[in-house]
Protein backbone atom coordinates (compact mmCIF):
# COMPACT_ATOMS: atom_id res chain seq x y z
CA UNK A 1 0.00 0.00 0.00
CA UNK A 2 1.23 3.47 -0.91
CA UNK A 3 0.14 6.55 1.02
CA UNK A 4 0.49 10.11 -0.26
CA UNK A 5 -0.14 13.51 1.25
CA UNK A 6 -0.47 16.92 -0.39
CA UNK A 7 0.43 19.45 2.29
CA UNK A 8 2.69 19.05 5.32
CA UNK A 9 1.47 21.97 7.45
CA UNK A 10 0.19 21.79 11.02
CA UNK A 11 -2.68 19.37 10.47
CA UNK A 12 -1.39 17.34 7.55
CA UNK A 13 2.00 17.14 9.20
CA UNK A 14 0.53 15.92 12.49
CA UNK A 15 -1.43 13.13 10.81
CA UNK A 16 1.43 12.04 8.58
CA UNK A 17 3.99 12.03 11.41
CA UNK A 18 1.78 9.51 13.21
CA UNK A 19 1.34 7.49 10.00
CA UNK A 20 5.10 7.48 9.36
CA UNK A 21 5.68 5.86 12.76
CA UNK A 22 3.53 2.85 11.84
CA UNK A 23 3.85 2.37 8.08
CA UNK A 24 6.80 1.83 5.75
CA UNK A 25 8.11 5.35 5.08
CA UNK A 26 9.60 4.27 1.77
CA UNK A 27 6.01 3.92 0.53
CA UNK A 28 4.83 7.27 1.88
CA UNK A 29 5.06 10.29 -0.44
CA UNK A 30 4.61 13.90 0.62
CA UNK A 31 4.61 17.17 -1.27
CA UNK A 32 4.08 20.80 -0.36
CA UNK A 33 3.95 24.09 -2.28
CA UNK A 34 6.44 25.25 0.35
CA UNK A 35 9.28 23.07 -0.88
CA UNK A 36 11.50 23.79 2.11
CA UNK A 37 8.76 22.72 4.52
CA UNK A 38 8.04 19.55 2.57
CA UNK A 39 11.69 18.57 2.39
CA UNK A 40 12.17 19.26 6.08
CA UNK A 41 9.19 17.02 6.87
CA UNK A 42 10.62 14.25 4.70
CA UNK A 43 14.04 14.56 6.35
CA UNK A 44 12.43 14.38 9.79
CA UNK A 45 10.18 11.38 9.13
CA UNK A 46 11.93 9.44 6.39
CA UNK A 47 9.00 9.88 3.98
CA UNK A 48 9.72 10.48 0.30
CA UNK A 49 9.42 14.10 -0.81
CA UNK A 50 8.13 14.61 -4.37
CA UNK A 51 8.15 17.86 -6.29
CA UNK A 52 4.58 18.06 -7.63
CA UNK A 53 1.06 17.13 -6.58
CA UNK A 54 0.82 14.83 -9.59
CA UNK A 55 3.65 12.74 -8.19
CA UNK A 56 1.44 11.36 -5.40
CA UNK A 57 -1.34 10.19 -7.72
CA UNK A 58 -0.02 6.63 -7.92
CA UNK A 59 -0.74 6.17 -4.20
CA UNK A 60 -3.62 4.03 -2.95
CA UNK A 61 -4.65 6.58 -0.32
CA UNK A 62 -4.06 10.28 -0.99
CA UNK A 63 -4.52 12.81 1.79
CA UNK A 64 -5.46 16.36 0.83
CA UNK A 65 -4.16 18.50 3.69
CA UNK A 66 -5.13 21.71 1.91
CA UNK A 67 -7.16 24.65 3.22
CA UNK A 68 -10.57 25.11 1.57
CA UNK A 69 -9.57 28.30 -0.25
CA UNK A 70 -6.70 26.50 -2.02
CA UNK A 71 -8.56 23.35 -3.08
CA UNK A 72 -9.69 24.85 -6.39
CA UNK A 73 -6.08 25.47 -7.44
CA UNK A 74 -5.05 21.94 -6.49
CA UNK A 75 -7.89 20.35 -8.43
CA UNK A 76 -7.22 22.59 -11.42
CA UNK A 77 -3.84 20.87 -11.55
CA UNK A 78 -4.73 17.25 -10.76
CA UNK A 79 -8.54 16.95 -10.74
CA UNK A 80 -8.79 15.14 -14.08
CA UNK A 81 -5.72 13.03 -13.40
CA UNK A 82 -6.88 11.27 -10.23
CA UNK A 83 -7.59 7.59 -10.87
CA UNK A 84 -10.68 5.89 -9.50
CA UNK A 85 -8.30 3.28 -8.09
CA UNK A 86 -7.17 5.72 -5.41
CA UNK A 87 -9.07 6.87 -2.34
CA UNK A 88 -8.71 10.62 -1.76
CA UNK A 89 -9.10 11.79 1.85
CA UNK A 90 -9.86 15.49 2.21
CA UNK A 91 -9.21 17.46 5.40
CA UNK A 92 -10.75 20.69 4.06
CA UNK A 93 -13.23 22.11 6.54
CA UNK A 94 -16.76 22.57 5.24
CA UNK A 95 -16.17 21.22 1.72
CA UNK A 96 -18.77 18.55 1.04
CA UNK A 97 -18.36 15.32 -0.89
CA UNK A 98 -20.60 16.63 -3.67
CA UNK A 99 -18.35 19.63 -4.25
CA UNK A 100 -15.18 17.52 -4.13
CA UNK A 101 -16.72 15.15 -6.65
CA UNK A 102 -17.56 18.06 -8.98
CA UNK A 103 -13.91 19.11 -8.98
CA UNK A 104 -12.66 15.59 -9.70
CA UNK A 105 -15.42 13.45 -11.25
CA UNK A 106 -13.39 10.23 -11.45
CA UNK A 107 -12.03 10.45 -7.92
CA UNK A 108 -13.50 8.68 -4.90
CA UNK A 109 -13.52 10.71 -1.71
CA UNK A 110 -13.55 10.33 2.04
CA UNK A 111 -13.99 13.50 4.09
CA UNK A 112 -12.21 13.72 7.41
CA UNK A 113 -12.00 16.25 10.19
CA UNK A 114 -9.07 15.72 12.55
CA UNK A 115 -7.83 17.94 15.33
CA UNK A 116 -4.48 19.24 16.50
CA UNK A 117 -4.28 16.65 19.29
CA UNK A 118 -3.17 14.23 16.58
CA UNK A 119 0.29 15.69 17.26
CA UNK A 120 0.44 13.59 20.43
CA UNK A 121 -1.59 10.67 19.05
CA UNK A 122 -4.67 11.78 21.00
CA UNK A 123 -6.63 13.17 18.08
CA UNK A 124 -10.39 12.98 17.57
CA UNK A 125 -11.10 12.37 13.89
CA UNK A 126 -14.44 11.97 12.12
CA UNK A 127 -14.81 10.56 8.63
CA UNK A 128 -17.69 10.33 6.20
CA UNK A 129 -17.89 8.84 2.72
CA UNK A 130 -20.21 7.98 -0.13
CA UNK A 131 -21.39 4.73 -1.68
CA UNK A 132 -18.43 4.58 -4.09
CA UNK A 133 -16.07 3.82 -1.20
CA UNK A 134 -15.88 0.11 -0.39
CA UNK A 135 -16.20 -0.97 3.21
CA UNK A 136 -12.72 -2.50 3.24
CA UNK A 137 -11.33 0.80 1.92
CA UNK A 138 -13.09 2.73 4.67
CA UNK A 139 -11.74 0.24 7.21
CA UNK A 140 -8.21 0.76 5.92
CA UNK A 141 -8.62 4.55 6.07
CA UNK A 142 -9.76 4.23 9.69
CA UNK A 143 -6.74 2.04 10.47
CA UNK A 144 -4.40 4.61 8.94
CA UNK A 145 -6.00 7.50 10.82
CA UNK A 146 -6.06 5.55 14.08
CA UNK A 147 -2.31 6.09 14.23
CA UNK A 148 -3.15 9.63 15.38
CA UNK A 149 -5.94 8.85 17.85
CA UNK A 150 -9.64 7.98 17.94
CA UNK A 151 -11.63 7.73 14.69
CA UNK A 152 -15.40 7.54 14.19
CA UNK A 153 -17.67 7.45 11.15
CA UNK A 154 -20.40 10.11 11.10
CA UNK A 155 -23.12 11.25 8.72
CA UNK A 156 -21.92 14.02 6.45
CA UNK A 157 -24.55 16.40 7.81
CA UNK A 158 -22.70 16.29 11.15
CA UNK A 159 -19.29 17.27 9.76
CA UNK A 160 -19.77 21.01 10.34
CA UNK A 161 -20.63 20.26 13.96
CA UNK A 162 -17.59 17.99 14.23
CA UNK A 163 -15.45 20.81 12.84
CA UNK A 164 -16.71 23.12 15.56
CA UNK A 165 -16.55 20.71 18.51
CA UNK A 166 -13.39 18.66 17.96
CA UNK A 167 -11.70 20.65 15.18
CA UNK A 168 -11.91 24.09 16.79
CA UNK A 169 -12.51 22.83 20.33
CA UNK A 170 -8.85 22.42 21.34
CA UNK A 171 -8.34 26.18 20.96
CA UNK A 172 -11.20 26.81 23.38
CA UNK A 173 -9.77 24.27 25.83
CA UNK A 174 -6.33 25.90 25.59
CA UNK A 175 -7.97 29.24 26.43
CA UNK A 176 -9.66 27.63 29.44
CA UNK A 177 -6.36 26.16 30.65
CA UNK A 178 -4.68 29.54 30.19
CA UNK A 179 -7.45 31.27 32.15
CA UNK A 180 -7.21 28.72 34.98
CA UNK A 181 -3.45 29.23 35.10
CA UNK A 182 -3.85 33.01 35.14
CA UNK A 183 -6.19 32.67 38.09
CA UNK A 184 -3.74 30.38 39.86
CA UNK A 185 -0.96 32.94 39.36
CA UNK A 186 -3.29 35.61 40.72
CA UNK A 187 -3.76 33.47 43.79
CA UNK A 188 0.01 33.11 44.27
CA UNK A 189 1.11 30.01 42.30
CA UNK A 190 4.23 30.21 40.08
CA UNK A 191 3.40 30.32 36.36
CA UNK A 192 5.03 27.03 35.31
CA UNK A 193 3.34 25.19 38.16
CA UNK A 194 0.02 26.85 37.34
CA UNK A 195 0.12 25.50 33.77
CA UNK A 196 0.88 22.00 35.05
CA UNK A 197 -1.98 22.01 37.56
CA UNK A 198 -4.47 23.46 35.07
CA UNK A 199 -3.50 21.19 32.17
CA UNK A 200 -3.38 18.00 34.24
CA UNK A 201 -6.76 18.84 35.76
CA UNK A 202 -8.32 19.16 32.29
CA UNK A 203 -6.54 16.00 31.10
CA UNK A 204 -7.71 13.96 34.08
CA UNK A 205 -11.24 15.34 33.92
CA UNK A 206 -11.52 14.41 30.24
CA UNK A 207 -10.31 10.91 31.10
CA UNK A 208 -13.04 10.55 33.70
CA UNK A 209 -15.70 11.53 31.15
CA UNK A 210 -14.35 8.95 28.68
CA UNK A 211 -13.86 6.12 31.18
CA UNK A 212 -16.41 6.47 33.99
CA UNK A 213 -19.61 6.04 31.99
CA UNK A 214 -21.06 9.02 33.85
CA UNK A 215 -22.27 12.24 32.24
CA UNK A 216 -20.31 15.48 32.78
CA UNK A 217 -23.24 16.73 34.87
CA UNK A 218 -23.02 13.70 37.18
CA UNK A 219 -19.26 14.09 37.54
CA UNK A 220 -19.64 17.80 38.28
CA UNK A 221 -22.17 17.04 41.00
CA UNK A 222 -19.72 14.56 42.57
CA UNK A 223 -17.24 17.41 43.14
CA UNK A 224 -19.77 19.94 44.44
CA UNK A 225 -20.08 19.51 48.21
CA UNK A 226 -22.87 21.41 49.99
CA UNK A 227 -21.69 24.94 50.83
CA UNK A 228 -18.24 24.03 49.53
CA UNK A 229 -15.64 25.75 47.40
CA UNK A 230 -16.59 24.11 44.09
CA UNK A 231 -20.25 25.09 44.10
CA UNK A 232 -19.18 28.68 44.74
CA UNK A 233 -16.97 28.51 41.66
CA UNK A 234 -19.77 26.92 39.61
CA UNK A 235 -22.10 29.73 40.66
CA UNK A 236 -19.50 32.30 39.57
CA UNK A 237 -19.15 30.60 36.18
CA UNK A 238 -22.92 30.60 35.71
CA UNK A 239 -23.17 34.25 36.76
CA UNK A 240 -20.62 35.18 34.09
CA UNK A 241 -22.26 33.18 31.31
CA UNK A 242 -19.63 30.44 31.02
CA UNK A 243 -21.79 27.76 29.43
CA UNK A 244 -23.53 30.22 27.13
CA UNK A 245 -20.14 31.53 25.96
CA UNK A 246 -19.04 27.98 25.09
CA UNK A 247 -22.31 27.26 23.28
CA UNK A 248 -21.99 30.49 21.28
CA UNK A 249 -18.35 29.70 20.39
CA UNK A 250 -19.19 26.22 19.07
CA UNK A 251 -22.20 27.57 17.16
CA UNK A 252 -20.11 30.35 15.59
CA UNK A 253 -17.44 27.86 14.52
CA UNK A 254 -20.09 25.54 13.06
CA UNK A 255 -21.66 28.39 11.09
CA UNK A 256 -18.24 29.39 9.75
CA UNK A 257 -17.66 25.80 8.60
CA UNK A 258 -20.95 25.93 6.72
CA UNK A 259 -19.88 29.19 5.04
CA UNK A 260 -16.53 27.73 3.97
CA UNK A 261 -18.34 24.92 2.20
CA UNK A 262 -20.41 27.22 -0.01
Amino acid sequence: MKIGCIGTGAMGGAIMRAVCKKYDVSRIKVTDKNTAMGKAFAAETGAVFVETNADVLDCDYIFLAVKPQFLGDVFAEIGTKISDKSVVISMAAGVKLEKLQAWAPKARFIRMMPNVCAQINQGMTAITYGSNIKEDEAKTAIEILSCAGRVEVVLEKLMDCVTAVSGSGPAFVFMFIEAMADAAVRCGMPRSQAYTYAAQTVYGSAGMVMQSGKTPAELKDMVCSPAGTTIEGVAALEKNGFRNAVIEAITAACNRSIELGK
